[in-house]
């Protein structure tokens, strides 16, 4: 192969790469604008506070919804906030001159609550807990003082996925991620507008735009076994099953009440016999639901 060849090549490998980043670009657009349409995130006059973390997740919430700003029919505000929480190394330059270069109005929250949890959690415990705990008020407070009225968080449609399954098969319940809810204190509107966004295209996004990722390891805290569990067995069924991670998830807003068991959700002691044919009564099975022979079942552990 000449030289001429190779060059070409090697040119035409490029434009595929970009061709393929800025078709990325616009899928992430258009799932978080979707996200934010279909929850009603962000309304004309909001303030929006980006909790910006240094991990990818964060930092691409924070492009894309600089990207929807300048396209978005309506005015409202960002600003990205970081809690340092003073854990040892913690390099503590970096935010601060990627948001100054980025032109993004930001602030700095220094709060030393390692301290308070090396001191109230035993060696050896998991600080995750504690530390959320206290990162969460701390945020809501630091909200009030900068008059914002939404916070927006980075978890992406695994964290909601794997909070779903955490909750059923540890804490016996179907609770997941909600894309929108209120703050704990009653205050706030806390919002993830990357909801619908896998984490794959996240980690690869972050790749392209060469984001100045910061550790997440840096407090020295256990791995949570449970999630990377859970996170495992999610990968297995997209591997060996394809399509079945976004039919789970499609599901969470898919729910039907009267085919469940909570009795506050939908009252099954009142309902009578009334004689009127009901598309949720038992015509609901006559569509087997794992009629999939390619595809096959799911199956409880990876094999």
């Amino acid at each position: 192969m000449s030289e001429a060849d190779v060059i070409e090549r090697s040119e035409l490998s490029a434009d595929k790469l970009a061709h393929e980043n800025h078709k990325l670009h616009k899928r992430l657009c258009r799932l978080v604008g979707q996200a934010i349409g279909d929850f009603n995130m962000i309304e004309d006059g909001d303030k929006v506070m980006v909790c910006l973390s240094g991990g990818k997740d964060s930092y691409a919430l924070l492009d894309i919804l600089l990207t929807l700003r300048e396209r978005a029919p309506i005015h409202f505000e960002i600003i990205a906030v970081n809690l340092d929480q003073k854990q040892p190394n913690f390099p503590a330059d970096i935010l601060p001159a990627y948001l100054t270069k980025l032109g993004v109005p930001f602030h700095i929250e220094n709060q030393d609550t390692y301290s308070i949890v090396k001191r109230l959690i035993p060696e050896g415990k998991t600080t995750c807990s504690l530390c959320s705990r206290l990162r969460r008020g701390i945020l809501y407070r630091v909200a009030d003082e900068l008059g914002c009225n939404k916070i927006a968080l980075g978890h992406h449609r695994d964290d909601i996925l794997e909070t779903f399954f955490l909750n059923m098969f540890f804490g016996g319940k179907l609770k997941g991620m909600p894309a929108k809810l209120v703050s704990d204190d009653g205050k706030h509107m806390v919002i993830r507008p990357m909801a619908y966004v896998k984490e794959a295209d996240s980690e690869r996004y972050a790749e392209v735009k060469q984001f100045p990722i910061i550790p997440c390891d840096l407090c020295g805290s256990q791995e949570n076994l449970q999630r990377k569990q859970i996170k495992n067995l999610m990968r297995e069924w997209e591997k060996k099953y394809p399509g079945r991670v976004e039919s789970i998830f499609s599901s969470l807003s898919t729910v039907v009440p009267s085919h469940l068991m909570d009795q506050d959700l939908f009252g099954f002691k009142d309902i009578k016999a009334d004689g009127v044919a009901s598309p949720l009564g038992d015509i609901a099975f006559d569509e087997e639901p794992c009629s999939t022979p390619v595809m096959g079942t799911i199956p409880l552990q990876p094999m």
